[in-house]
């Protein structure tokens, strides 16, 4: 079983920056797609972000420019670094892996419980 635990939330101030991080324990092994999600209170849960095995990326539309992930295999860990922050920004932000390579839909098995962002306006 893999655990993903997310951390680097908070309340940041308009256009700042923060970093979140998210580390995978437990059967690591064989995780192959990792990503980064949001969901904002009352509205549904989006894409950011999704980072492969090999490196490669996928960001959404409306995030490319301001979000980067990365990742470090030998510490299980994958970063979301985030700029030019806007009020809107605020949400819960979740991790996620999966054990097959990142599809275009998204799609993954095993989550995080969060942790949450707040831009200050």
């Amino acid at each position: 079983q893999v655990h993903l635990v997310e951390s680097g939330g908070g309340v940041v101030q308009r256009e700042g920056s923060l970093r979140l991080s998210c580390e995978a324990s437990g059967d690591t092994d064989g995780i192959y797609c990792m990503g980064w999600f949001r969901q904002a209170s009352g509205k549904n849960r989006e894409g950011i972000a999704t980072i492969d095995i090999d490196g490669s990326t996928n960001y959404a539309d409306s995030l490319k420019g301001r979000v980067t992930v990365s990742r470090d295999n030998a510490k299980h860990t994958i970063y979301l670094q985030m700029d030019s922050l806007k009020p809107e920004d605020t949400a819960m932000y979740y991790c996620a892996a999966r054990r097959l390579r990142c599809e275009p839909n998204w799609s993954m098995d095993v989550w995080g419980k969060g942790t949450l962002v707040t831009i200050a306006s």
